[in-house]
């Protein structure tokens, strides 16, 4: 089956291809500024890089970036007429003390850092296609602090729930303002990698993650797996919404594509339904508006 009729995007996307007002922050390696799936599209980058626009071929971290963001927001993307916004969080170049890369997993510091960053530069949603903090049972004041600052200015977060295939939350995945995702294959059925849990299954959605057709740096096709790619395609369908339902409240766009009937009792969450969640809205948005003038 199409990645996208898995989770009924094709009839979102025939509907809207997003606005250059809705502001996807994608927090990753590096995105390739001038790769042609950009192509007339300006990426907003915090702190760019110095040197050239493009990345070196052997770049995984940009390699990484650039494939999540243009499967967001490239232009065949699943919103393409939103506006990227990249902060960069991995390189493959770590110096001593320096940045992680995007092999050896996240600092939670540093992230805690590049959401708050994201966040101050207007980003309505954010998609974090990265390594999950390792469980400790500690919750980090820094990440909370940063989630709850997310939550506060109705930016919605999206994670990937990690392909370790544990059964846990992470401090990310634990925050109840995040939206988790794991990976489904072609047929409906969850990657066994993908991780799960309580908070998972709860607040959580799943979505394509087995080999979802992408972009290389050189612009050559390739395949992507795992939860990283999946999540893309729940931050775009947000993107969409919130384009088609300006004046929807972030909780009511978040509520609609995390809850349906009969959710919310397996560790596992069921997939996304992306024009489930347009009718919720649609529906919600006629009430609130209530009677024209004239016709009590």
């Amino acid at each position: 089956m199409d990645p996208l009729d898995l989770v009924e995007l094709t009839p979102l996307m025939a509907r809207t291809s997003g606005r250059s007002s809705v502001v996807v922050g994608v927090i990753d390696g590096r995105v390739a500024p001038n790769h042609p799936a950009f192509a007339g599209r300006p990426v907003r980058e915090l702190r760019p890089a110095a040197g050239a626009g493009s990345c070196a071929r052997a770049d995984v971290c940009c390699a990484h970036g650039t494939a999540v963001a243009a499967l967001l927001a490239g232009d065949r993307g699943v919103c393409p007429r939103c506006t990227l916004l990249s902060r960069p969080l991995f390189t493959d170049h770590p110096t001593e003390g320096g940045p992680a890369t995007c092999l050896a997993g996240v600092r939670v510091a540093e992230l805690a850092e590049a959401i708050t960053e994201a966040v101050d530069a207007g980003a309505h949603v954010l998609n974090l296609s990265l390594a999950q903090p390792a469980p400790s049972g500690v919750r980090d004041r820094a990440l909370d602090a940063a989630l709850g600052h997310a939550a506060d200015r109705g930016v919605i977060v999206v994670v990937a729930a990690g392909n370790q295939g544990r059964t846990g939350s992470s401090p990310l995945t634990d925050h109840p303002w995040v939206i988790p995702v794991v990976a489904y294959d072609h047929a409906g059925r969850p990657l066994p990698r993908s991780n799960r849990g309580i908070s998972i299954g709860r607040n959580g959605v799943g979505a394509p993650g087995d080999r979802v057709p992408g972009v290389g740096l050189d612009g050559r096709p390739v395949l992507l797996s795992g939860t990283s790619a999946a999540a893309p395609f729940v931050t775009g369908a947000v993107a969409l919404l919130r384009s088609a339902f300006p004046d929807a409240t972030p909780a009511a766009v978040r509520y609609a594509v995390t809850h349906g009937p009969g959710r919310r009792r397996s560790a596992m969450p069921p997939l996304l339904d992306a024009w489930a969640a347009y009718t919720t809205l649609r529906a919600v948005t006629a009430r609130s508006s209530g009677p024209s003038p004239g016709h009590g």
